[in-house]
């Protein structure tokens, strides 16, 4: 390719001035070519880079220049599953690739450059580790069951797998803090036309996003903003106001608020500081999902003659309008997503992490139930090892690497 393309094979690991020719030998562009022979590349192939001039008729021309000398486009993804597959990257950090470039603050882009060195990755090797001393142990006993053991050696197993079940724990907590940096907390304000929905989301975006009018019913469709909050992304998601309508484009906004509603992880069920909550927002709450957590937030504070309540656990007292009680409004947010703004090891997690952590501690917890019986807790144990090393890769399907490389943009 490299002789084809350039007329010469370049020095390894130089950059080296070449001009890139077509097939009757006019040049196309002239610029840099690097080889990097295998294993010392990104892929652990024989990789060679063409660099050349960014218009785009010029490298549509090499492109098609390299594709008539036998090259292919790459897949989604392409270059680091071939990492993957060749031992250079595990698959936990493959996924830190794409997540370093999605990252959309500084602490997601930190926390992925960890989970690229591998961070991540030994505190998962690390737990595995554990778990195959200790499975040796548990084992042995099923090996030789004519051999006697001996309190001391039980209490150590048990104090083992003890420990063990609080290093999992450690590292979900971690792997949680993360995946909340990668994904936000999808917050919905919800609540009847005109208690100030549009005006809380532009104050806490710091701008005009939404229009606000005093006419019930301005809020049509759904307007979402990321905001930060004490270091957590937060999606904010206003909605059209609840109510009863003839409007078909109003009707049309208050189902895609129900739909918002279902996919949330917190609502802040705003209603009027001055009414308190009325029959109407009580219907509201009645048809909210029975497991979503919600924050009833009064607004319009200011309009009141009495001095506004402390902020609670489930209650805040707020003015959209003056900003009075939207730090406590944060402060509320960032405690119902349980996020430590401190954390500064946190790992950058997918939802796939998580529920093989989660897998791996109930088999550990399950092992606990019946230490007395070797033969449960054994298998109990392979269980967790199994769930810990699909996190890397060492145990994983090809139709799940399929589906995980297929959402990287072309070639990456």
């Amino acid at each position: 390719m490299a002789r084809a393309l350039t007329g010469k094979i370049p020095q390894p690991r130089h950059a080296t001035f070449a001009r890139f020719t077509d097939a009757a030998g006019t040049v196309i562009d002239e610029g840099l070519v690097l080889y990097f022979p295998a294993p010392h590349s990104f892929t652990g192939e024989d990789v060679l880079e063409v660099h050349a001039h960014g218009g785009p008729v010029v490298l549509q021309m090499l492109l098609r220049r390299c594709l008539e000398l036998g090259a292919r486009l790459a897949e989604p993804g392409e270059f680091t599953r071939r990492a993957f597959l060749n031992d250079k990257l595990d698959l936990a950090q493959a996924e830190a690739v794409i997540d370093l470039i999605d990252a959309a603050n500084e602490a997601a882009v930190k926390s992925a450059g960890r989970s690229l060195r591998g961070e991540f990755s030994r505190a998962i090797d690390m737990l595995v580790e554990r778990l195959i001393e200790l499975r040796m142990r548990v084992e042995a006993a099923l090996d030789f069951p004519e051999e006697e053991i001996d309190a001391l050696e039980r209490r150590e197993v048990e104090q083992g797998l003890n420990g063990l079940i609080e290093a999992v724990a450690e590292v979900l907590r971690k792997a949680e803090q993360g995946s909340l940096l990668r994904t936000g907390l999808n917050v919905v304000l919800a609540g009847q036309p005109n208690v100030g929905k549009s005006s809380l989301l532009n104050r806490l975006a710091g701008e005009e996003l939404a229009i606000v009018t005093d006419i019930p019913g301005t809020t049509r469709d759904t307007v979402r903003q990321t905001i930060q909050v004490h270091g957590l992304p937060v999606n904010i998601i206003d909605t059209a106001g609840l109510r009863e309508t003839e409007d078909t484009v109003e009707r049309i906004g208050i189902d895609r608020t129900w739909k918002a509603i279902q996919d949330a992880d917190l609502v802040l069920l705003l209603v009027d500081a001055r009414t308190g909550v009325t029959p109407e927002d009580e219907r509201i709450v009645a048809q909210l999902p029975g497991r979503l957590p919600r924050i009833v937030v009064y607004n319009k504070v200011d309009l009141r003659d009495e001095a506004a309540p402390e902020a609670t656990a489930d209650e805040v007292w707020i003015s959209a309008k003056t900003g009075a009680g939207i730090e406590a409004l944060r402060n509320r947010l960032q405690a119902a997503a349980g996020w430590q703004a401190e954390s500064e090891d946190v790992f950058l997690a997918r939802e796939r992490h998580l529920l093989a952590l989660r897998e791996a501690q109930a088999a550990l917890h399950r092992a606990a139930a019946v230490s007395d019986q070797a033969e449960f807790m054994a298998e109990e144990l392979r269980l967790a090892q199994h769930a810990l090393s699909r996190i890397t890769g060492a145990f994983t399907a090809d139709d799940l690497l399929g589906e995980i490389f297929s959402r990287f943009c072309i070639g990456k």
